[in-house]
């Protein structure tokens, strides 16, 4: 496939690593700004957002705030799909990134003047154009083959792992006064605003068109809706997308409830929770830069996918057992490699459904399961959460497992229909 004069896959790499960084970053903000550990110093009872509210109300305010930016994005993402298919992935990754910038900035606008809603709009705005991920998952596609999908997912997959490193660890040091007198809960925010523009200039300088024949996609605000139809009313599609939202609610379970949990059950504060996920996000590199690229060359997605959503839904129910935090240390690196050698493979997966010129959809269509699966986690364990802290971490493990069952039987079932036909 022609790729022009400049590879772009240096550009699509840091495009998705400075993305998760900004996502990342926030790990150890967004709680800290509704919860408080015993222990809470001064400046950490000040740094709440919301104070003087029910224990239940402050949850489920902080289950819709984290609910607001997938739930966006479930709108946001098959259109900025669609558009890519439409007239390049350049020019609409270019709107999305100076979308996702405003938003950095008005996040931390929200949380100097302590004001609810406009942390609201700050979240739902970049969640909107936050599909730049999509785009970028298209644009993988547009310079992979067959064989190279899921070690080139793989390696953008570590661009993930590096933002997990980076991302929790740089925010929760840029949000601790005592490193600098003037760091505060907005610093992280106005960092990620800076790294965005840079990623603007990237893309605008640096990032080739990879899109070599270009679709007459519709598009429509209600995309998200059609694509759960379109996923549903299709056999094929059906069952492959209903293991990707039954994976995406299990780790949400985990990824958006677990730093309120460090900090309710073990009073972690926000460099405690940043050195965790930096730990964790090591693991990530490791398993997408060198395991993933292991694998792909001798076992398919399928093959693959069917061992380790297994051994991700084990050790996710291991994470309400441990009584010392000490223990996640151990623990959490085996989460990261079962995700971080699912996760690609998956997408490679979804991506072999679709024809070449069909990738933005059906990307989009598993961007819309992933926002679904995002979205809903937070809203029940916005009630839940205040119940026992420990509740997301089960369910966590109960969707995953889920998951995996229904891809066991979906690869059974594909391979004695392919024995069938063979025979």
């Amino acid at each position: 496939m022609a790729q022009g004069k400049r590879s772009p896959f240096v550009t699509i790499f840091i495009t998705v690593f400075m993305d998760m960084l900004g996502v990342t970053i926030v790990i150890p903000v967004i709680p800290a700004l509704f919860f408080a550990p015993e222990t809470a110093t001064p400046e950490a009872l000040e740094a709440l957002v919301v104070t003087g509210l029910p224990d239940t109300t402050t949850s489920m305010l902080y289950g819709l705030l984290l609910a607001c930016y997938p739930m966006m994005q479930f709108f946001g993402a098959p259109v900025l799909g669609a558009l890519s298919d439409r007239h390049g992935r350049k020019p609409i990754l270019s709107v999305a990134l100076v979308g996702t910038m405003i938003g950095y900035l008005l996040f931390g606008v929200a949380i100097m003047t302590k004001n609810i809603w406009l942390l609201f709009f700050a979240r739902m705005l970049p969640g909107f154009t936050g599909g730049n991920i999509s785009i970028a998952f298209s644009a993988i596609a547009d310079i992979s083959t067959a064989e190279s999908k899921a070690r080139n997912f793989g390696m953008v997959g570590a661009a993930f792992g590096l933002g997990f490193i980076l991302g929790p660890t740089i925010g929760g040091i840029l949000a601790d006064n005592t490193v600098v007198s003037w760091f505060n809960h907005a610093t992280p925010f106005w960092f990620t605003a800076g790294l965005t523009l840079i990623n603007i200039l990237l893309v605008r300088f640096r990032f080739p068109e990879t899109l070599q024949q270009k679709s007459d996609t519709k598009v429509t605000f209600t995309k998200g809706f059609q694509n759960i139809a379109t996923s549903f009313r299709e056999s094929n599609l059906r069952k492959t997308f209903s293991v990707v939202l039954l994976l995406s609610l299990g780790f949400a379970f985990f990824t958006q409830f677990f730093g309120a949990y460090l900090i309710q059950v073990f009073n972690y504060g926000e460099k405690e929770i940043g050195g965790l996920f930096g730990w964790v996000g090591i693991w990530l590199v490791i398993t997408q830069a060198v395991i993933v690229r292991w694998l792909s060359k001798r076992y398919r997605p399928q093959v693959i996918l069917t061992y380790s959503t297994f051994f991700l839904a084990m050790f996710l129910g291991m994470v309400a057992l441990p009584d010392q935090a000490t223990w996640f240390y151990l623990l959490n690196p085996f989460i990261a490699v079962a995700q971080g050698i699912t996760s690609p493979n998956l997408t490679a997966f979804v991506s072999q459904q679709a024809r070449p010129d069909q990738q933005g959809q059906i990307l989009g269509i598993n961007q819309s399961m992933v926002s679904v699966g995002q979205s809903i986690p937070p809203l029940i364990s916005g009630y839940t959460n205040a119940l026992s802290p420990v509740i997301p971490m089960v369910s966590a493990a109960i969707f995953t497992l889920a998951g995996w069952m229904i891809f066991n039987f979906l690869f059974k079932m594909k391979k004695e229909k392919a024995e069938q036909n063979a025979s």
